[in-house]
């Protein structure tokens, strides 16, 4: 039996509810549930515009999806009532540092309150067993030292993003212990690293620049090429999600918590490892160089310790950094060259299921 008959053999015919699933993840994460036989319902705002992976996989075809804000606290709960969801994955959200900056009020309503409503809509909902809050690494009160954070280390945040998200997680964690104690429901927070991987068009992220810059034949500008995160490829947290779900769904307080999830030590790399490995596999394809203006504050340093996931084996990454960037780098020279993305996908999903 092979990997995708084990995932069948849960998913199949589970009634999945995914707030977000228009973007990056959201579409990776509704292909895998789709694939594994799941019913599924999004909710999310509007793709922004029609070239992104959702709808390059067409996924609007195939799924039941209500276009809304999870602000709305009304028509989310209505959504959630009306499906009766078995498993809750919650991935809007503002995801972007930079615009956190330009629009604080937005950042901080989405990801908190938004998250809040999301708790609160699971409350009405007694089919639901199991609820996923995804949030970020950037959530911890990050001091830029050496050792890499767990999950009982302290909250906190310099930007508008990270302290709305380290907020998102408290919300997560208060929600779960006031109102949901006498449920059989696991309720957790994922936190994770740096993603990557074919088919991210979201604006400043690194991927999506670079190959904006191979497209238009322009220089790549990087804001700071020394900058050390946890980079990994987008499968493995989407399948530390699915495996989560999944024994949360068995065994809900043995598994309702927080939860890291990022790459092995010694794949928390630079932005300029990438960009070095990517000129290494195509010879002088990047012409990037430093930006010469003042950024607004990011971290220079942020790694995650991930063995909490190891020891009660849940899940274990897969993919080193160096062969994530070449499977990244494939998919979008393929993507370029007209093959569909759906089967760039499946591809990659076949390729991670198998090792």
């Amino acid at each position: 039996m092979d990997e995708m008959d084990n995932l069948n053999n849960f998913w199949k015919g589970k009634k999945v509810f995914i707030t977000g699933n228009t973007g990056f993840k959201g579409s990776w994460l509704s292909l895998i549930m789709l694939n594994s036989g799941a019913e599924v319902k999004g909710f999310s705002l509007k793709p922004e515009k029609n070239t992104g992976l959702y709808s390059k996989l067409k996924l609007e075809d195939n799924s039941n999806n209500i276009y809304g804000d999870i602000r709305n606290e009304k028509l989310l709960t209505n959504e959630l009532l009306s499906f009766k969801p078995d498993i809750v994955f919650h991935m809007a959200a503002q995801p972007l540092v930079r615009r956190s900056y330009i629009d604080p009020l937005e950042t901080i309503s989405t990801n908190v309150i938004g998250t809040f409503n999301v708790m609160q809509a699971c409350r009405s909902v007694e089919s639901i067993k199991s609820v996923i809050s995804v949030t970020t690494d950037k959530c911890y009160l990050n001091k830029e030292w050496e050792y890499s954070y767990r999950e009982n280390d302290n909250l906190g945040g310099h930007d508008p993003y990270s302290a709305s998200k380290a907020c998102a997680e408290m919300i997560t964690s208060s929600m779960r212990d006031s109102f949901f104690k006498n449920r059989e429901i696991g309720i957790s927070t994922v936190r994770a690293g740096n993603v990557i991987g074919g088919g991210d068009f979201s604006e400043d992220r690194l991927f999506p620049d670079i190959i904006k810059s191979i497209v238009n034949g322009e220089e790549l500008i990087i804001r700071n090429p020394l900058a050390i995160r946890p980079w990994q490829h987008v499968l493995e947290p989407l399948f530390a999600y699915i495996e989560l779900a999944k024994n949360q769904y068995n065994s809900p307080e043995k598994f309702s918590s927080a939860w890291n999830v990022g790459p092995d030590a010694q794949n928390a790399k630079s932005v300029r490892f990438i960009l070095d490995n990517i000129n290494f596999l195509y010879p002088d394809l990047v012409n990037w160089k430093n930006s010469e203006y003042d950024e607004p504050h990011e971290a220079q340093l942020l790694q995650l310790d991930s063995s909490k996931f190891k020891n009660k084996n849940v899940w274990v990454p897969k993919w080193d950094l160096p062969e994530t960037i070449n499977i990244t780098m494939d998919w979008y020279v393929s993507d370029l060259e007209g093959i569909s993305s759906l089967e760039l996908c499946e591809k990659n999903i076949k390729k991670y299921l198998s090792r």
